[in-house]
């Protein structure tokens, strides 16, 4: 079942994405610091406006923001007003900050869109008063359902062991669409949240036999880089093989950068993301003639700012370099003091190992520029 499209942005100066239907799986992440006084303070703001565009060039699409209190919402306001990335309120428990965040009265842009819990926001009428303003500024919602938030019905039929946790995070999840569609809301985008790989795949499983509504789909609490990198991976290559998934969240128990990173890695090597560099690097050994992983560390978030279709290969030593990374348009590899700079396979210069850096800059902006040429 193709999902329909929802529509994120596109109003107040904040780009338009759509989401679902046959558009690209979008990439989300969550920014990882507080923001209550951020609308108070000029240059923690424009930090914060200066990493935002940063994470837009990585490939980020769309960034949620927490909303513990009415300084957080106000702070919101004020950083979409000066961003076109589309923003999410992530609300919990205290419908009052949805709106506050919604409230054309106050100073700032409402956000692209919030993020609620109606199992945990309460009575129906609360929903009703979000879903109103949420109307009224063209934002989109997205329900959010995790494992820690199962009604109570559903949670006595889970610990009864009458249904499964995964089932369970569907038909929650399910129900309060049916409250959104009663009320003619139809921006709403779904995630269904659990920490393990096996649930993650069987609630969106079990919730895309029931609606054609586009899902947001991650593991929740998955861990440090490489743990959450690993269960991600295997959640979203199932999923997304089976056409399940409209935008992505790696999450990590690291930077946002990272979730970004992984989540256009796993997206390209599941044939989803066209373009951009693909940086391959070797994993050293003791042959090691350069400084792999420094190098990679220095380069890669340039790299991965740029959007032409590259190969770029960083090798350890110049014995293999050449020769395993031949398919690369640009290489560099070294040993004793020296590095090799080759491109295809053959060597373009050979440069003292302190002059690497400034000639493979030299040469990836003749690359670019011939790319750009064609």
């Amino acid at each position: 079942m193709i999902p329909q499209t929802v529509k994120i942005g596109g109003v107040r100066g904040i780009k338009e994405l759509l989401i679902g239907g046959n558009n690209p799986v979008t990439i989300q992440t969550m920014w990882k610091e507080g923001i209550t006084d951020a609308a108070q303070d000029s240059e923690k703001l424009s930090k914060i406006i200066e990493r935002i565009e940063s994470l837009k060039l990585l490939g980020c699409d769309i960034i949620r923001f927490a909303v513990p209190d009415m300084e957080s919402a106000s702070s919101l306001r004020i950083i979409q007003e000066r961003t076109d990335v589309p923003l999410v309120a992530d609300i919990h428990f205290d419908w009052r900050l949805a709106l506050a965040c919604l409230d054309d009265q106050r100073k700032g842009s409402a956000p692209a869109a919030v993020r609620i819990n109606p199992g945990n926001i309460g009575s129906r009428d609360r929903v009703e008063a979000v879903v109103k303003a949420a109307k009224n500024q063209q934002s989109a919602i997205r329900i959010g359902v995790n494992s820690g938030s199962i009604p109570k019905d559903l949670e006595k039929e889970v610990l009864e062991n009458k249904l499964s946790r995964a089932k369970a995070l569907s038909i929650a999840a399910l129900r309060e669409v049916s409250v959104l569609k009663e009320l003619s809301f139809n921006e709403v985008v779904v995630s269904m949240k659990a920490s393990s790989v096996s649930e993650t795949i069987e609630a969106n499983e079990a919730f895309v036999k029931e609606s054609d509504i586009p899902l947001h789909i991650g593991v929740t609490e998955a861990g440090p880089l490489i743990t959450g990198v690993v269960k991600s991976t295997l959640a979203f290559s199932h999923l997304l093989r089976e056409g399940i998934g409209s935008t992505i969240r790696v999450s990590l128990s690291s930077t946002p950068e990272n979730e970004v990173i992984a989540g256009r890695n796993i997206l390209h090597e599941c044939g989803l993301r066209k373009g951009g560099i693909n940086l391959v690097s070797c994993p050293r050994c003791g042959r090691i003639g350069f400084d792999v992983h420094s190098f990679v560390e220095r380069w890669q978030p340039k790299l991965l700012t740029i959007k032409e279709n590259l190969t770029i290969a960083v090798m350890g030593c110049v014995v293999n370099g050449p020769g395993e990374g031949k398919h690369a348009d640009l290489g560099i590899a070294g040993g004793d003091g020296k590095a090799v700079i080759f491109s295809r396979g053959k060597v373009i210069c050979t440069v003292n190992e302190n002059e690497a850096d400034s000639a493979f800059e030299r040469e990836l902006s003749r690359l670019i520029s011939s790319s750009h040429a064609l």
